[in-house]
């Protein structure tokens, strides 16, 4: 973990001349993007996957025709289909899996007190008034919600809760086209997760809730872009 904080401390280092106090901010955000380039083939991946479910609807509805009175077989002819055309229920799921391991380690940074013996010196960074190791509660008591450590984090929550909002009119119906075998509500409460984002970003340090809010940010672009070809029919929403 010490070693984490020093290449972050480096990171801030090189980006102060541009960004001065807001260093270690900007510094959250530059880590972030470079997380999400290196996975972007797996985000690829679950873009065929999406594409190839949503191409194969029409058999996939024929199957409920017939095995609806069934669930388990109706459960293993979807699978068999899937399998069949080589298209993975899960491909979708592993960009966000791939950075739990990330965003952990951003919390870890920005709630150990102490890291290999020495005081945690990333905790007395701020965006604005607001620290980067504190939370939205210690805003509350600290001013309130107009406070100058609450508009920071009203700021935050405005970002993530439009880039939610965004995200669920264009997944919804996609979504719902391409439902994972086995599950027959999930494509209803998928879209629904990215405003969990935001429920989130009220609990977490302010350094993981920008984190979370640039993550959905690049989450939302990437899909725009490797979609771009499905035009408005395809998403429900433009």
């Amino acid at each position: 973990m010490s070693a984490i904080v020093h290449l972050f401390a480096l990171l801030a280092g090189a980006l102060e001349p541009l960004f001065a106090t807001f260093a270690t901010a900007a510094a959250i955000v530059v880590a972030t993007v470079c997380v999400r380039a290196l996975l972007h083939p797996l985000a690829r991946a679950g873009a065929r996957a999406e594409k190839a479910r949503a191409r194969l609807a029409p058999q996939t509805a024929e199957l409920r025709r017939r095995h609806g009175a069934d669930p388990e077989r109706l459960r293993r002819a979807l699978l068999e289909l899937h399998a069949r055309e080589g298209v993975s229920p899960a491909a979708g799921c592993l960009p966000m899996l791939a950075q739990l391991p990330v965003f952990f380690v951003m919390y870890r940074l920005f709630t150990a007190e102490r890291v290999g013996g020495e005081p945690n010196g990333l905790l007395e960074d701020r965006l604005g008034a607001a620290p980067l190791g504190g939370v939205y509660a210690d805003a509350l008591a600290d001013g309130g919600v107009f406070g100058p450590q609450g508009l920071v984090y009203l700021g935050l929550f405005a970002v993530i809760a439009a880039v939610a909002a965004w995200t669920y009119r264009r997944a919804r119906t996609a979504a719902l086209r391409a439902e994972t075998p086995g599950a027959p509500g999930l494509a209803r409460v998928l879209p629904l997760l990215s405003f969990g984002t935001l429920a989130t970003a009220a609990f977490v340090p302010l350094a993981a809730g920008l984190y979370l809010a640039t993550t959905t940010a690049w989450t939302a672009a990437e899909r725009a872009l490797l979609h771009r070809d499905r035009g408005r029919g395809a998403d429900g929403e433009g």
